[in-house]
């Protein structure tokens, strides 16, 4: 099962990585123009700190257990990666938008969780 975490881990890694940063390095303009209509919704503080804590999680996901230290913050990290994309689902369910990948990411995250918490236990 520790393969199927650390499996599960690094794809969510990337993908929390990838978009945390691309919130991070882009205008709020700019995000909007490459697709992400959402961001009409909320101001460009708190789209940076969607980019921070995807980038966060997606650390918390990989470090505690790659280093040993704190393993059980590497499921706490997926619990919140899960909560993140609850929150954004509900943003493209509102606007009529397409839920998919959120979706794909939060049942990622739960399983991600689930191992996680079943391994260290």
């Amino acid at each position: 099962m520790l393969v199927a975490l650390w499996t599960v881990n690094a794809l969510l890694a990337l993908a929390f990585i990838g978009t945390g940063t691309f919130k991070l390095a882009r205008s709020k303009e700019q995000l909007r123009a490459a697709g992400m209509a959402w961001t009409d919704d909320f101001d460009a503080a708190r789209i940076k700190l969607a980019g921070i804590a995807e980038v966060l999680g997606a650390l918390g996901l990989v470090l505690p257990l790659a280093t040993g230290v704190a393993p059980v913050l590497t499921p706490v990290a997926a619990v919140a990666l899960a909560g993140t994309m609850v929150a954004a689902t509900a943003v493209h369910l509102r606007r009529r938008e397409s839920p998919a990948p959120a979706v794909v990411l939060l049942v990622l995250s739960l399983a991600s969780a689930a191992l996680g918490f079943l391994v260290l236990a």
